[in-house]
């Protein structure tokens, strides 16, 4: 599923710094980036969103009329397939790139409005500002760490946030988000909630919970809120917790063991965050508990 993008790999051969990269399992790519005196042109087979999430006051934009400058943190530049654009880095930039192509707008289109376009013509957009897409960028891809498993649901749930937000406010055809109402059905629930204890070792994406459900991963996910009045990504982590805490409370089993059996592929990642929901780390409330 993974596939090289263009202006990935046009940064690696120029100054800049990768500092952490993570594919999602639809292809899509995310990658965090540091820059100083660099001049960087781009043109690219896919669409490229940059969040400027730290310094970027001295980035300039080439226009006809000169190198403008406007960055700064929370600003971001969309970068539609085909289009070329040459940036002059002249202090500190660090930034993080989602990279996806035609095919990633056109399954969101049709997951969330029932709509197959051939094409989805994205804005061009230079040094803008919105918040929405600022606090996707830093409470879903900056508050988590992208080589856990167990994360990979909450990057791929804001990855589909961030594309339906390009489509329906930086794209030529203007779509309103379709009205949702009611939860899931009781059956649907209960073999919706069977599955996540069941796998719950394994990286789970809205994907899998969707298609458990038969239904597009956008309704899937409005109508698991409705039903459990919390995210999907939310409840699955909260099952993690309880999981984990029950085997450290209640068995001998070693930590990495139960780490791995909750779906985290690292024992400092859990204890972290088993400390963050419980208050200690499983090591301490195992201690505890003697």
């Amino acid at each position: 599923m993974s596939r090289a993008y263009d202006t990935f790999e046009t940064l690696r051969q120029q100054n800049a710094v990768l500092r952490e990269t993570v594919a999602l399992n639809t292809g899509i790519q995310l990658a965090a980036w540091y820059n100083k005196h660099d001049t960087v042109t781009v043109k690219s087979n896919h669409h490229t969103l940059s969040l400027y999430v730290a310094d970027g006051y001295e980035s300039y934009h080439k226009t006809a009329s000169g190198w403008k400058n406007g960055g700064g943190p929370d600003r971001f530049c969309l970068m539609p397939k085909e289009s070329e654009s040459s940036w002059d880095i002249r202090d500190d930039l660090s930034f993080v790139h989602l990279y996806c192509t035609d095919e990633h707008l056109r399954d969101t289109g049709e997951k969330i409005w029932d709509k197959s376009p051939a094409s989805i013509a994205l804005d061009e957009k230079t040094f803008a500002s919105d918040p929405k897409i600022a606090l996707l960028y830093r409470q879903f891809l900056l508050g988590c760490d992208w080589q856990q498993q167990a994360n990979q649901l909450t990057l791929s749930t804001a990855s589909t946030l961030l594309l339906t937000h390009l489509i329906q406010h930086y794209s030529s055809v203007q779509w309103k988000l379709p009205v949702v109402t009611g939860g899931l059905s009781p059956f649907v629930l209960r073999n919706v909630l069977a599955y996540i204890e069941e796998n719950l070792s394994q990286p789970l994406t809205l994907a899998d919970l969707a298609a458990v459900a038969a239904l597009s991963e956008y309704h899937f996910a409005r109508m698991f809120r409705q039903s459990m009045s919390m995210a999907p990504h939310q409840y699955v982590m909260q099952q993690r917790m309880e999981k984990a805490k029950g085997l450290v409370e209640l068995t001998q089993q070693p930590l990495t063991e139960i780490a791995l059996a909750c779906g985290f592929s690292s024992a400092s990642h859990f204890s972290h965050r088993f400390k963050a929901a419980i208050g200690l780390t499983p090591s301490q409330l195992r201690a505890a508990k003697a």
